[in-house]
């Protein structure tokens, strides 16, 4: 292996092997615990380190780098501590996760570093976002963020080099291909010779790295980041490289030729690298000798602190308040002469969404045709004028991607607003938003300050792919909030909340009320609360619980058959009002829950579970729950009417008043 040191001085080099020796001599230590049954599961990283530390070691450190399961370097390169970072892998109480996540599924903001998620592809669209805030900032900043040659068949791997190539963010995508995808080959994952080729397809620059060659990297890495601070655009960055044992311990290398193995082990980072310290006369015996020692005694200080640490105690409260970012919403009231003029329900959006987008500078939205077209509703048209292309972006159809970036965009302290060009396509995101939205602030302590629009249900003959109702999958989802207004006044207060509310938010709204309905709506800022349910009419026969369009079905249907019901308006359907339904099962005694979803796995369920359990005493009839078929949304009207369940209420609450 061949080492060009150029002009970087003696104590640059001696550092990158200090940060090339660390993570070698901690994997020997935790292979040998893991062995004595004291370290429960390990990623190796044996003969990769020299890309995580050249690349780390390359970059300022305020710039975000996203690692994977084998870049240990990363971390140790930042300085995290051994104590807490052992802690980390134990689940013990003082790691970064408090014993909720493992290995390097963690970030940390004070060495800025985001760590991954298991599904492997997530991360680069959140390095997208981070790039694209500093980018927005005018921050000289790159972001550097790693993927293996697995990882990359993922669908999230095209659509986050794609947006960092259309929008030019200063991203580094470096790749680390060790040959294999856990036991599968390269040849079984991809036919290209290189991921060298796939930059030009991209629009972008792509390089190749010898990924064993810890000097190579460093110097490749440092002058692109330079080169990225003053002329922003992404590279792809192939580090040729090879995994010398197995994708974890368990797993074993049997599936790898004996003859691979032995001539990767003759191109080993740190002892190739440490040949040509001491060849050199950079490195001295001595020096060599002492350095492994002293490093080896951080090891063992780190690994009592861990050792000594305490076990998590799994405390109810703490555990259901930590999956979100505290927030205590601030109700922001009208002034009393406030106009109030009739506005349709898309107005009333439309007027939340600017009023919101002047009172927070640093929210960025982003979506499908949002800019000059003005969506396909056209919430947003006029927006581009007022506030700017950079705030409103248009986005590629990758609905993974811009969530992802939303994500990024909060790490950077930044709010997002991405809307989805219709509910149903939400299913291209829906890994970013249950699994990085919704855990990030439970796993880490960084909330997602994102609001997911959802133009949303039917009514208008657009079939099966437009007129989905799919609130229900959120609404079992832990550290989302879901709201559902069902009139303008509310529609512009709960979207104004939304954006005040650090948590991830999916704000779901009725495209059939869009220009159909009408109401008053003050013109000065305000908030509907979140997790409040609204009366919409008061009765003594019957409570109906509902939501969103079901409250129009509701009170049309009371006055045809002249019942005198309660009409409950959810609006917050996670965390949902139980006090609210509470009071008003115990006032009548008769309740039907009603929703545009169908009504397997509806909310509506849950709602009537919870009233069997907390309020059975008051009930003078078994609860009813009328919702849409199970199937999916038929395109033909006659069809979808009868999908609907307005002929059901009807029905169900004559049987439920005369029970």
């Amino acid at each position: 292996m061949q080492f060009d040191r150029k002009d970087y001085p003696n104590d640059v080099l001696l550092r990158l092997y200090r940060e090339l020796l660390r993570p070698r001599l901690i994997e020997e230590k935790m292979l040998i615990l893991l062995r004595q049954g004291k370290v429960s599961k390990w990623f190796s990283g044996i003969g990769q380190e020299a890309i995580s530390v050249g690349s780390t070691l390359a970059l300022n450190a305020d710039e975000y780098i996203l690692p994977l399961h084998r870049n240990l370097g990363v971390f140790t390169g930042r300085g995290v501590p051994l104590g807490r970072l052992f802690a980390q892998w134990q689940g013990k109480a003082t790691g970064y996760t408090k014993g909720r996540d493992r290995s390097f599924h963690f970030g940390t903001n004070e060495h800025h570093i985001v760590g991954m998620i298991s599904h492997l592809g997530p991360q680069l669209a959140v390095a997208d976002g981070i790039a694209l805030a500093d980018l927005l900032d005018k921050k000289p900043r790159v972001t550097l963020t790693y993927s293996g040659d697995g990882g990359a068949s993922e669908g999230d791997f095209h659509e986050a080099l794609n947006v960092a190539a259309v929008w030019q963010l200063p991203v580094i995508f470096l790749i680390e291909n060790n040959g294999y995808g856990l036991s599968t080959p390269s040849n079984e994952q991809f036919r290209f010779k290189s991921f060298v080729d796939k930059g030009p397809a991209y629009g972008m620059e792509a390089v190749q790295v010898d990924g064993n060659n810890v000097l190579e990297v460093y110097d490749k890495i440092k002058t692109l980041a330079e080169d990225l601070r003053q002329n922003p655009r992404p590279v792809l960055v192939e580090a040729l490289t090879f995994r010398m044992r197995g994708h974890e311990e368990a797993s074993g290398t049997k599936y790898v030729p004996a003859e691979l193995m032995q001539e990767w082990a003759q191109k080993d980072p740190v002892e190739n690298y440490e040949k040509w310290l001491l060849a050199e006369g950079i490195l001295s015996e001595t020096a060599r000798v002492q350095m492994r020692e002293s490093i080896k005694q951080e090891i063992d200080k780190g690994w009592q602190e861990t050792e000594a640490a305490p076990a998590p105690v799994a405390e109810e409260a703490r555990e259901l308040a930590d999956m979100y970012e505290p927030f205590t919403q601030p109700v922001a009231s009208p002034p009393a002469d406030s106009p109030a003029p009739e506005r349709r329900f898309i107005d009333a959006i439309q007027e939340g969404l600017r009023q919101s987008m002047t009172r927070f500078p640093e929210l960025v939205l982003m979506g499908q045709d949002i800019a000059e077209y003005g969506g396909v509703f056209k919430i947003t048209e006029g927006f581009v004028a007022e506030f700017g292309k950079e705030r409103v972006r248009n986005t590629p159809l990758c609905e993974s991607a811009i969530v992802g970036a939303g994500l990024g965009l909060s790490i950077r302290g930044k709010k997002a607003m991405v809307e989805m060009q219709f509910a149903d396509f939400v299913t291209c995101g829906f890994n970013q938003i249950v699994n990085n939205l919704a855990k990030s602030h439970y796993r880490w302590g960084q909330h997602a300050d994102v609001v997911v629009r959802m133009p949303t249900g039917a009514g208008t003959a657009a079939g099966p792919f437009h007129s989905q109702s799919n609130e229900g999958w959120f609404t079992h989802v832990p550290g989302l909030k879901v709201v559902y207004p069902s009139n303008p006044h509310d529609a512009k207060g709960l979207l104004c909340a939304a954006f005040e509310d650090p948590n991830p938010v999916m704000y779901f709204e009725h495209k059939l009320l869009y220009r159909s309905l009408s109401g008053p709506v003050p013109e000065a800022y305000y908030t509907t609360p979140i997790g409040q349910a609204a009366l919409a009419q008061e009765g003594d026969e019957v409570s109906i619980i509902t939501y969103g369009l079901g409250v129009h079905w509701a009170l049309a249907a009371c006055k045809e058959l002249n019942i005198s019901a309660d009409i409950l308006d959810l609006r917050t359907l996670l965390p949902w009002d139980t006090e609210a339904v509470a009071r008003s099962v115990r006032k009548n005694g008769r309740v039907l829950i009603l929703h545009e979803d169908t009504l397997t796995g509806g909310l509506g369920g849950e709602i009537a579970a919870w009233i069997a359990e907390h309020c059975f005493a008051s009930l003078d009839a078994p609860v009813r729950r009328v919702a849409s078929l199970d199937t999916a949304v038929p395109f033909a009207p006659p069809l979808e009417a009868g999908f609907l369940p307005q002929q059901r209420l009807r029905e169900q609450l004559q049987a439920l008043r005369n029970y």
